[in-house]
């Protein structure tokens, strides 16, 4: 969904921030890209944000947020992330509501499960030290965030 907000554009985005046993975040590369993002996508209508974030992860990483693992999940808020849209004209910004899979142990259970989709040609693990050049903005956005946070090493 787009909406025009004080003269810019806006690609109104969710997306699942999956953190590793290894303190390392999940990124996503779509076919015939070079850079990695963080899995989700648009919302379709009716859906609420934790409808379209599991459609999303199906569709992406092959995997059911809430009912893949065996200790029970919920899907919490993490928060919010604003920048430049990779690959759109100047001034058309994403804004990245991110969410986190709560408790750890269920999140843990998912790096295991989590598979590149027909959509998506490579999952990979980034810490702190992954090539700036290979993310989003959006992307070190949440990165340099999780570091801070102490979530990722």
């Amino acid at each position: 969904m787009s909406a025009a907000n004080d003269g810019n554009n806006y690609i109104d985005k969710l997306a699942l921030i999956l953190v590793n046993s290894y303190n390392k975040q999940l990124v996503a590369r779509s076919f015939g890209k070079t850079v990695y993002y963080t899995p989700g996508g648009k919302r379709e209508t009716g859906e609420s944000d934790v409808e379209a974030l599991v459609r999303e992860c199906e569709e992406e990483l092959d995997v059911h947020l809430l009912s893949a693992t065996k200790t029970p999940a919920t899907i919490e808020p993490y928060g919010t992330f604003q920048a430049q849209a990779y690959g759109k004209p100047d001034g058309t910004m994403v804004r990245m509501t991110c969410f986190r899979l709560f408790p750890r142990e269920a999140e843990i259970e998912l790096e295991t499960l989590v598979k590149p989709s027909n959509e998506v040609e490579e999952l990979t693990w980034a810490d702190s030290t992954f090539d700036r050049e290979k993310l989003t903005v959006t992307g070190i956005m949440i990165l340099e965030d999780l570091k801070e946070k102490k979530l990722i090493d």
